[in-house]
């Protein structure tokens, strides 16, 4: 297995630039970038804190921010270092929870979706590159 880190956290929102200024007005955070989601309706930013590469939240619009409170948190995203390795290994293991094909968004990036033993969404991750970086 070759789990990494925890690569972002997905939050869910109804105003991508609302959610962007107080990321970085309240905890001082650093918006990175923006990515456009293939489907041509989710919007995704990406912040970090200043002079940090680790962990990253992503903010999601366009997905559902009708979510009651307790479901803001959209997801936990683990890197890896191959995802096709990973993908492949969790299938042979007959995760019942694996819910999703590998996919990919414009900067490279590639993951998968699956669900922990309680519903929690879970994703494997491969970073592309950051836009513009």
């Amino acid at each position: 297995m070759a789990v990494r880190k925890i690569e972002h956290i997905g939050i869910m929102t109804a105003n991508l630039e609302a959610s962007i200024e107080f990321y970085k007005r309240v905890l001082g955070m650093e918006h990175t970038y923006n990515l456009p989601h293939p489907n041509g309706l989710i919007r995704l930013a990406f912040l970090r804190f200043p002079g940090s590469q680790e962990t990253e939240i992503e903010l999601v619009e366009g997905y559902n921010s009708e979510l009651p409170i307790e479901g803001k948190v959209h997801h936990i995203a683990f890197t890896v270092d191959n995802i096709e390795e990973e993908y492949e290994r969790l299938k042979r293991m007959g995760l019942p929870q694996l819910d999703s094909e590998l996919s990919s968004l414009s900067n490279g990036a590639r993951y998968f979706f699956f669900s922990g033993p309680d519903g929690e969404r879970l994703e494997l991750f491969q970073p592309g590159s950051a836009p513009g970086l």
